[in-house]
């Protein structure tokens, strides 16, 4: 079976999809694996694992900690899986809905607005590439 080659903008949307997933996977195994998503202040995460958020006894502070930095990875885990399989295996779907094309860069967008004002370099930098691939993509396929 000839399959045609990708063309430029599946590539770049591949190369930005490909970043936002090693991204959300690294965050995934920092999240059950070490400390790195820990405070730095052990007494932090001990007052964290016996305090409940206004909304609801049923958890602590500490488990919902872990449960949004999961979801958070799941998130980007998503972005990176459905952006990257469009690209490579149905071009024609994702550069043929303006709705996909706007969801894609609305997402990224958002994560670079987040990225900037709450988190730290590394993953600010990462996204922000990310997004510039997505939006060079985007300039490729109205060439």
């Amino acid at each position: 079976m000839n399959l045609p080659s990708p063309h430029l903008a599946s590539l770049l949307v591949a190369a930005s999809a490909f970043v936002i997933l090693a991204l959300g996977s690294i965050h995934l195994l920092y999240t059950f694996r070490g400390d790195r998503l820990h405070p730095r202040d052990p007494g932090l995460i001990a007052a964290m694992r016996v305090a409940s958020p206004n909304l609801s006894r049923e958890t602590t502070m500490w488990k919902t900690w872990i449960g949004f930095n999961a979801s958070h990875s799941c998130g980007a885990l998503l972005f990176g899986l459905v952006y990257g399989y469009l690209a490579l295996a149905d071009p024609t779907a994702l550069f043929g809905s303006r709705f996909l094309l706007t969801i894609g860069l609305v997402f990224l967008v958002g994560y670079c607005v987040l990225g900037w004002k709450y988190w730290f370099s590394i993953p600010f930098r990462g996204i922000a590439i990310a997004t510039v691939l997505y939006v060079a993509a985007l300039a490729a396929n109205a060439v």
